[in-house]
């Protein structure tokens, strides 16, 4: 598994691979009428969006900017996790099917989150 400090490249191909399995997981859902095509739409914009924030951020125009997109990839990812757990707990679809989407939408929070405390880490003490 990746570490903290393989960062920016790393993490952007992370958030890439993380996002094709979601619409695949989001594809399967989207078979199925009725609630489970809205909780595939939420699933689906979060988390997309996880690693867009993250390409993004590569190109920020500063540090505070940096910041910025790599805090909203990081909101993104938890409420990833968030609807996972729920789709797992409703049963709309086989928790053992979601699991390893689960497990690495928490890992890819947990590198962001330290993204994040680093880069605001270094930008206090410039």
């Amino acid at each position: 598994a990746p570490r903290e400090s393989d960062e920016p490249p790393d993490i952007e191909r992370r958030t890439f691979e993380f996002a094709l399995r979601v619409v695949k997981v989001c594809s399967a859902l989207d078979a199925q009428p009725g609630v489970e095509r809205t909780l595939n739409k939420q699933l689906l914009r979060c988390g997309t969006s996880v690693g867009a924030n993250v390409t993004e951020a590569q190109a920020a125009q500063s540090r505070p900017d940096f910041i910025s997109k790599m805090n909203i990839a990081l909101n993104e990812a938890r409420e990833s996790l968030y609807w996972l757990r729920l789709i797992a707990a409703s049963a709309l679809l086989p928790e053992p099917q979601l699991a390893p989407l689960t497990q690495e939408a928490d890992e890819i929070a947990r590198v962001l989150g330290a993204i994040v405390r680093t880069a605001r880490r270094n930008l206090d003490s410039s």
